[in-house]
């Protein structure tokens, strides 16, 4: 064993003192205010000779100079920080891709990005938004886990926001808002089955509740989709969006006599307990039934045969937000993110009777 002196000790678990500015220049034989102009990329409108920015920029990466982030943002209230506020949307595991997205293009935009989740609790969220813009965020996005109509905290008032996964209501958005295109997804669901021959016989299951967002925009481009083609929908078989409620529903409806040619299912976990009971009937997917979902979580992946789904594009929501809540200025306007279908095998021509 090496044995270590009392010294050593003291100071092994020490941070390195960091390079100043002072000693750049003074490396680089230039004065503080000249090193600085440099390394701000200012030396052309500085007059700054070619040689000395040469030597400045040496000197910086001799001595592995960062610049002083905290003392630069209390000179210039600028922090290069960013905020992402959301309910529940960090600890969801699926739903969690539309962070990885706004980190992605807050690195790329050489932000910061600190999240936060509040559980829905509007005395937790006021506390929050207080304690980020006491620690002068440069802007936010306000998330929610499911798309909805919210009221912003009124600490962010007078504060870039972009909303992501929700909006508010007015006929004039007073920020950007960037939401899945859910009404096209309906279109697209429809028209899937459709291309595939399916004319009749196609049920949804599922509750598309007025008051639920995704459930109201997809049905209404369901049966925009399905009147393309002067069909609709052949009837509806109501349960709640878990797949212990569809597998009761879908199995009453098969004893009941119900033979559908195709199923539409507002989510993939309504379109697992669909499976099932689809399978205790009899009934083989795609050959006497074709399923389509919506969401493309790892459920529709996992089930045999794979699902047909219409993905929520969770990533490119997040990302979205931040490169508009970053990028160049424009008129706020409601962005619908497209929703691009995962064709599996679940669907196929429609059966012959």
């Amino acid at each position: 064993m090496v044995p270590v002196s009392r010294h050593s000790w003291k100071t092994s678990g020490m941070a390195p003192q960091r390079a100043t500015l002072l000693q750049v220049a003074q490396r680089a034989g230039v004065s503080r205010s000249t090193a600085s102009f440099v390394l701000a990329g200012r030396h052309l409108d500085m007059r700054i000779s070619e040689d000395a920015r040469r030597r400045v920029l040496r000197a910086a990466q001799e001595l592995d100079y960062r610049p002083n982030l905290m003392a630069r943002s209390l000179r210039t209230k600028v922090t290069r920080t960013i905020a992402l506020v959301s309910d529940t949307l960090a600890s969801d595991p699926y739903a969690g891709k539309a962070i990885q997205g706004a980190l992605a293009a807050a690195v790329a935009h050489g932000r910061l990005l600190f999240i936060g989740e509040t559980e829905g609790d509007p005395v937790v969220e006021e506390k929050l938004v207080s304690d980020l813009i006491d620690r002068q965020v440069d802007a936010f996005v306000y998330a929610s886990m499911f798309t909805r109509y919210v009221r912003l905290p009124k600490q962010l008032k007078g504060h870039p926001v972009v909303l992501l996964n929700c909006l508010t209501r007015g006929a004039e958005p007073a920020q950007h808002q960037i939401i899945p295109d859910e009404l096209t997804a309906g279109w697209n669901a429809a028209v899937t089955l459709l291309e595939a021959g399916h004319r009749g016989g196609i049920h949804l299951v599922g509750n598309a509740d007025e008051h639920v967002f995704a459930g109201r925009e997809r049905l209404a481009g369901i049966r925009e989709g399905l009147s393309s083609a002067d069909t609709r929908l052949a009837g509806m078989i109501d349960c709640d969006w878990w797949p212990d409620s569809a597998y009761d529903a879908v199995s009453r409806a098969l004893a009941e006599g119900l033979r559908p040619q195709a199923l539409i299912c507002l989510n993939d976990r309504i379109a697992l307990g669909t499976y099932q009971a689809l399978r205790e009937a009899g009934q083989v997917i795609p050959d006497d039934v074709s399923v389509i979902s919506f969401d493309d979580s790892e459920l529709a992946a996992w089930l045999r045969p794979q699902l047909t789904s219409i993905s929520l594009p969770h990533y490119q929501l997040g990302w979205e937000a931040v490169e508009r809540l970053l990028g160049p200025e424009s008129g706020p306007l409601v962005h619908r993110v497209p929703m691009p279908v995962r064709r599996r095998a679940s669907t196929g021509k429609p059966s012959v009777s």
